[in-house]
């Protein structure tokens, strides 16, 4: 037999034994609560439909525990206005087992005893066994817990030398040559009219 069932503003379809998580419903973990808003059920005696729900039939279910769903990040931007806003948003839930379900005049046979217990949530590892040793008396021994071992950091490769650096000092001493060398200044020998007359060809005249 199932059950469509209506609660939080969603429907359900259920069986006995479903776990389903809603919209927060005011009960204690623990505790066993009645659906009322039962639309439609069905099962080899047929299908029965609501106007808009079954009046009558109900669906109990036990409250195994309160959470908060996980984050939804909300977004907003408005191009070319600097405008932009973050937000993030949790749900309230409610985490139901259904028991069973309740046709129009039927009575609750299933209690709490009779449905299975929640998986129980991992804890960590607790602490080691008490260090050997007499203890001090009126003194509880003390107790250690395992560190985690540090890894060691990984060695950085130092840059190797590329290319164009050599290049680039290599030009570098090549500009510094070229500029003391104009400093220097034009050698005597090749300067003045002797150089010229020289370079012409023209002979000295006889006294």
């Amino acid at each position: 037999m199932y059950a469509i069932v209506k609660t939080g503003g969603k429907q359900y379809r259920v069986v006995p034994g479903d776990v389903i998580r809603v919209e927060k419903l005011s009960a204690e973990a623990g505790s066993l609560i009645e659906l009322d808003q039962v639309l439609m059920l069905g099962g080899d005696a047929g299908i029965q439909i609501g106007t808009p729900r079954i009046e009558g039939a109900a669906v109990s279910a036990a409250v195994l525990e309160q959470l908060r769903d996980d984050t939804v990040l909300v977004f907003k931007k408005k191009r070319r206005h600097n405008y932009r806003r973050k937000r993030g948003h949790r749900q309230h839930l409610t985490v139901l087992r259904i028991a069973e379900i309740l046709p129009p005049g039927a009575a609750r046979t299933v209690t709490l005893a009779d449905l299975k217990p929640a998986r129980p949530k991992k804890h960590p590892a607790a602490a080691l066994a008490p260090v050997a040793g007499e203890a001090a008396d009126g003194e509880a021994q003390e107790t250690r817990t395992k560190k985690p071992a540090k890894k060691a950091a990984p060695k950085r490769a130092e840059p190797k030398r590329t290319a164009p650096a050599k290049k680039a000092k290599e030009a570098a001493a090549a500009k510094s040559a070229g500029k003391d060398k104009a400093k220097a200044g034009p050698s005597k020998s090749g300067s003045g009219k002797s150089g010229a007359k020289e370079k012409s060809g023209a002979k000295p005249k006889k006294k």
